[in-house]
């Protein structure tokens, strides 16, 4: 009898607000065409080590492949890979995804993982699970495009698979995460918000942004037949009344998005998405139309600079007199624009975030329903680029705050110190002065509680308008050095900051 390969997908716990992991789900309708799988998702079972290791003790699996984007998700990773080493020694522990794809040497430092996958994982991990299935040749690892590994000791990086357009044919199995609606949220969008993806990968290359650093420019939009199918389940078979795309950049060509935009305008979902100042502008009235028929809600719009210096140097093809001219735009289409910032970065750093901050102000004068989103602007190492990048662009070498170079963990427990967690999330870089971070902090305080997000519906109405009046002074004469009575009313308050998704 044919051996069917068994496969345990673990999704590391990331966040309080449970999405359906969309990667792990792609793996899985893959994986069971030859065999089968099973999906611990620790944003639903919040002990994720026992639910590992409850499930990996019911039944044989030939090995277990973890999905990690980095940030708060490595922690979890390395306590189920360590959990697993333990009780299932022999049971290969297969990392995936952003972390591996981007610091692969770095995963392959730890004892606790044996495989890594970069780039897209569906052909790589089911080839993988069925060389391992027959022992593990290392003539037949060596043939696995996009894989690494350790052969004597020495990590291998297999060639890089070719990018894959995708599969029309493919369809979820969303039957195994069980009851749905644990899935489904109330959002600013709707009361049963869904997540979903439909185009993977984006055509830019900019410096900083790990979706190219694991893409290298390549994109692949899905074909209208499966896009319909998959929405239409969403909507009729789940009850989803809204989406959120995690597309990592939705709107492309305006030729290729037509057709997707009459599908979703004929089932009228309230959605969000990614896009690009560009691509919004280019639009032809007619497609606008389309737009507001299929209610586009909010586009979040990497703004990242003010200055087109560095917005040429970090290849993002945009120009700040497009960011200003698309807020204007989506005020007259009905469409609110999410703009996010990168502040602080390692040159002429205050002076960079002095002007971000004029900026903003500038995008709420022409449209004060703009939200804003800002960051710490933390850029990739130069190893952790795609190969097609590497070498090409190199940035000025990082320095911290005494002047010394910024060296980078070598492990994924290293990842996982305070300030390397908020390295990966934005939130801080070695480089900040106390003074600096502090004024980033009350700037965002004021800003925050003067405009507050449409997408915070825990706070009741009247406390918006209550700090939103209480900021005003502060924000009219950029009096924004300790707002002590802002901080205060919002230990009460409690607003939400949007980062990312934000609904």
């Amino acid at each position: 009898m044919t051996h069917r390969p068994n496969t345990l997908l673990v999704n590391p716990t990331v966040t309080t607000r449970p999405r359906f992991p969309l990667s792990l789900l792609n793996l899985a309708a893959a994986l069971d065409r030859f065999g089968d799988s099973h999906i611990v998702d620790g944003n639903i079972d919040r002990d994720l080590v026992a639910a590992t290791l409850a499930a990996a003790g019911k039944q044989h699996y030939d090995a277990v492949g973890i999905g990690i984007m980095g940030g708060p998700q490595v922690a979890p990773a390395i306590a189920v890979s360590k959990a697993i080493r333990e009780r299932h020694p022999s049971m290969p522990i297969i990392w995936g995804g952003y972390f591996p794809t981007l610091y692969t040497d770095t995963t392959l430092a730890a004892p606790y993982v044996d495989y890594a996958v970069r780039g897209q994982g569906e052909e790589s991990l089911v080839e993988l699970i069925s060389v391992l299935g027959r022992g593990g040749d290392h003539d037949a690892l060596a043939r696995i495009g996009g894989l690494s590994w350790r052969r004597d000791g020495e990590i291998v990086h297999n060639p890089s698979r070719i990018f894959q357009r995708g599969d029309p044919a493919l369809v979820l199995p969303y039957e195994k995460l069980g009851d749905p609606d644990k899935y489904l949220t109330s959002t600013f969008l709707g009361r049963r918000t869904a997540v979903h993806q439909a185009s993977i990968g984006c055509r830019f290359r900019c410096t900083f942004c790990g979706v190219a650093a694991m893409f290298g420019g390549a994109t692949s939009l899905p074909p209208t037949e499966r896009l319909e199918r998959e929405l239409g389940y969403l909507k009729y078979e789940l009850g989803a009344d809204s989406i959120l795309f995690y597309d990592h950049n939705f709107f492309d060509r305006e030729q290729d998005m037509i057709p997707m935009l009459e599908i979703m305008a004929r089932l009228e979902m309230p959605w969000w998405c990614f896009a690009r100042a560009d691509a919004l502008l280019k639009l032809s009235e007619s497609t606008w139309e389309l737009v507001r028929k299929s209610k586009l809600r909010m586009a979040y719009i990497g703004a990242e600079s003010p200055s087109g210096a560095m917005l040429k140097e970090i290849r993002k093809g945009t120009r700040p007199d497009q960011t200003l001219a698309v807020a204007e735009l989506c005020q007259r289409h009905g469409v609110i624009p999410e703009f996010s910032f990168m502040l602080a970065p390692p040159v002429n750093t205050e002076e960079e975030t002095e002007l971000t901050f004029e900026f903003i102000r500038e995008l709420k004068r022409i449209n004060p329903a703009s939200e804003i989103i800002t960051y710490i602007y933390t850029p990739l190492p130069e190893g952790s680029k795609h190969e097609k990048d590497r070498g090409k662009h190199p940035s000025a070498p990082l320095l911290d705050i005494h002047g010394n170079p910024v060296v980078f963990p070598s492990t994924p427990d290293e990842w996982t110190q305070r300030r390397w967690v908020d390295y990966a999330c934005h939130a801080d870089a070695p480089w900040l002065t106390d003074r600096l971070r502090q004024r980033i902090y009350d700037f965002v305080t004021v800003l925050r509680c003067r405009y507050p997000t449409v997408q915070d519906m825990r706070s009741p109405r009247w406390a918006k308008r209550s700090l939103s009046a209480m900021a005003s002074w502060r924000y009219r004469h950029r009096r924004y050095d300790r707002p002590w009575e802002l901080n205060l009313a919002n230990h009460f308050v409690r607003l939400r900051t949007p980062q990312i998704t934000g609904a």
